[in-house]
């Protein structure tokens, strides 16, 4: 048999990126596993809460309607949840009509071996050990901020059943996503010249290399793919729109440009912003993700949009 997900979009993520589960967790962590499984089978019938990835996932299923008769994108829960405390995950799938199917769950045990399996694109996890094993995999992944999740945004969203309202990221009827450049779309090696040598070095270096591609990052395959979707649907009404959200500035920009030139990609939109902060930027573009591989910038732009960090690769990974 096949691969039946090489032609699509394959999405992981987790319970806790998907939904709000800051109680739960804090039971767990607090009360530990056995306080935590009889809380989720005690209140197996109380819708959870969208979280931070919520908006993401909904917006990335939906292109599913534009397939000629095969979707899209594969969206695959993967939780450390055991099979007995995951019904609630299910019935709050189900109450938001997520058209879901397929999941992992695995009582604690590593997720690594499974994202391999299930050929997954893109991880999104609340889970620092789990997103560090995809990475190191080669396979696109980030710890998505959930501290402070509650009350960050615009738009009003709610269960159909309930009172409660959650505060999301504005909608903007396209899917839209943020990546930082050093570190995510491409290598660390420019970033770690700026790191060990100053700003004066990083800029000479770039500048002397402006025409040598960067080499790529973690998440460059995953643009690759986000890019091959948007020329299937064309540059008119496309529902996928990206931006590149950079510290760097002239004349480290050329450099950035020629190498989406070489890959072949574009993003629709690119902030280079020589150091200043990245939050009102991302929030005016819309975001519904931003990837960065500093915690500072993540932190930062999490207050106004849902962010996730990208860790670097381990010596392991290397």
């Amino acid at each position: 048999m096949g691969n039946i997900f090489e032609s699509k979009m394959v999405i992981g993520v987790s319970s806790r990126a998907l939904f709000d589960l800051t109680i739960e967790n804090e039971i767990f962590e607090k009360q530990g596993l056995e306080a935590y499984c009889n809380y989720q089978v005690e209140h197996e019938q109380d819708i959870l809460k969208p979280g931070p990835g919520f908006r993401l996932i909904k917006s990335l299923l939906k292109l599913n309607e534009y397939g000629a008769g095969s979707d899209l994108v594969e969206v695959i829960i993967m939780s450390h949840n055991s099979p007995n405390t995951s019904l609630r995950v299910f019935n709050a799938i189900t109450h938001y009509e997520l058209p879901i199917t397929r999941s992992v769950l695995v009582s604690g045990a590593s997720l690594a071996p499974y994202l391999t399996a299930f050929h997954v694109d893109l991880f999104l996890s609340a889970c620092e050990e789990d997103v560090q094993c995809a990475i190191d995999s080669g396979i696109a992944a980030g710890i998505i901020c959930t501290e402070g999740f509650r009350g960050v945004g615009g738009q009003q969203e709610s269960g159909r059943n309930d009172n409660r309202i959650i505060h999301m990221p504005q909608a903007t009827g396209q899917i839209r996503i943020a990546f930082d450049g050093d570190a995510v779309l491409f290598t660390d090696e420019s970033e770690l010249i700026f790191k060990e040598k100053g700003l004066t070095a990083f800029e000479e270096n770039e500048k002397n290399h402006a025409r040598e591609p960067l080499a790529e990052g973690p998440f460059a395959k995953f643009l690759k793919k986000l890019s091959e979707l948007q020329k299937q649907f064309g540059t008119e009404n496309c529902p996928i729109r990206t931006a590149l959200v950079t510290s760097r500035s002239a004349p480290a920009h050329e450099r950035v440009i020629r190498t989406m030139r070489a890959w072949n990609v574009w993003v629709d939109e690119a902030f280079f912003l020589g150091g200043l902060d990245k939050r009102e930027f991302l929030k005016a573009f819309g975001a519904q993700i931003f990837f960065d591989d500093q915690k500072i910038h993540t932190q930062s732009a999490a207050q106004a949009v849902p962010a996730a960090r990208v860790p670097y690769k381990t010596a392991v990974g290397r």
